[in-house]
């Protein structure tokens, strides 16, 4: 089986190399992954966790996967890496990976794993404990999370030919919102997109109707649209194990004046937040632009939500459906640097925006070229 992979084989070597510079900073043997963002941005490869399965780099071999014996083919067409031990779904895949570490002559005596991932449960390391008694195991406190910060030129790339997709997939969503529609045909539009555009799932994010601020994350409605509901559209696709995402709100018929002047205010303030990502900002300072200035302009009472997070590796198996390793808040003081991606997104009297956006020297770069205004479906 050829190889099909996302990225080049010296791409995912300087991220090995990163992991193991990080390895040698805390005196460490072997690391242990086994969430699916680290395994993905590491192997190319993941898969959800029916049975246990983990992405494992020692410092003196070769990284290798420890997947269930059915899922070594599809890990050869997508990981570099030569390595994948398999085991029967039968088989105690810690018990495996344990007998690995005695096959290969070198039973790791320090070894780290993040103890806050969702798979490494305190059952799993108990059971660690016991099957290699001489070792002892550390907290990697989310340091593999943190190598993930800023993007390479080749992630940049693959992000923003995601954002050009995307482009072409809110086209295809906006022009199903008409009186009489569903939220399901929407929806259903935006999924078949996704499909016929190349992006891995069906998954579309939210998409719903309200009227606040914090209506963003609600169901679908059953009843059709009427004159004067706004559609909120959320786009979440995924390009091979990575994410760009868009909000924007459509008024089903026209908008009234109070929500353009609304919508005005919000896209003014985003914008200013946008071209404030400059390296060496401090992340509440980008936050308190939009914060700070949606209240001001009387838009909301107060703001009890982030203003931006993380993009990146996002694969389908996981429990994050985004990644809040970096949020914009009111406490943030870590400084922006350049090559971070992030969602910004802001709302306010039932409209939302956002955009996911590139820090460059100059500022933010928006990956995607959706119009910043509020849709309507008759416009005037």
């Amino acid at each position: 089986m050829s190889r099909d992979l996302t990225f080049s084989v010296e791409e995912y070597k300087r991220r090995c190399d990163a992991v193991r510079k990080l390895m040698a900073e805390r005196r460490l043997d072997c690391l242990i992954f086994d969430e699916p963002e680290m395994m993905s941005w590491l192997s190319g490869y993941t898969v959800s966790e029916n049975l246990w399965r983990a992405c494992i780099v020692p410092a003196s071999s070769e990284p290798f996967l420890l997947v269930r014996k059915l899922d070594m083919p599809p890990a050869r067409q997508r990981t570099w890496m030569d390595n994948i031990v398999g085991f029967g779904d039968w088989d105690h895949p810690l018990a495996v990976l344990a007998s690995t570490f005695r096959e290969s002559g070198s039973v790791p005596a320090r070894i780290g794993a993040e103890f806050q991932s969702n798979s490494f449960t305190i059952h799993r390391l108990q059971a660690l404990r016991k099957l290699l008694p001489d070792t002892e195991f550390f907290d990697l406190e989310r340091s593999g999370w943190d190598l993930r910060r800023c993007k390479s030129p080749e992630e940049i790339a693959h992000m923003s030919r995601a954002g050009s997709l995307l482009d072409a997939a809110f086209d295809a969503t906006v022009k199903e919102v008409a009186s009489g529609k569903s939220q399901r045909d929407i929806a259903a539009a935006a999924a078949a997109a996704y499909y016929r555009l190349g992006f891995d799932d069906g998954f579309v994010g939210p998409l719903n109707v309200g009227s606040g601020w914090d209506s963003l994350h609600g169901f679908l409605a059953e009843r059709p649209l009427v004159d004067g509901d706004i559609v909120h559209i959320e786009l979440l696709p995924r390009l091979r194990f990575y994410t760009v995402r868009i909000m924007r709100s459509v008024i089903v018929g026209r908008a009234t004046e109070e929500q353009r002047a609304a919508a005005q205010a919000l896209i003014a303030l985003q914008d200013r937040q946008i071209a404030a990502l400059r390296p060496g900002a401090i992340a509440a300072d980008v936050d308190r632009i939009v914060r700070d200035g949606v209240v001001a302009a009387g838009l909301r009472e107060t703001y009890d939500n982030i203003t931006g997070y993380t993009l990146g590796t996002a694969p389908l198996v996981s429990q994050h459906t985004s990644d809040l390793y970096r949020c914009f808040t009111p406490r943030a003081d870590w400084a922006i640097e350049e090559g971070m991606v992030f969602h910004m997104y802001t709302s306010a009297a039932g409209l939302a925006v956002s955009e996911s956006v590139v820090v460059t020297s100059s500022g933010g770069k928006r990956l995607t070229s959706i119009p910043r205004k509020i849709f309507e479906t008759r416009p005037k």
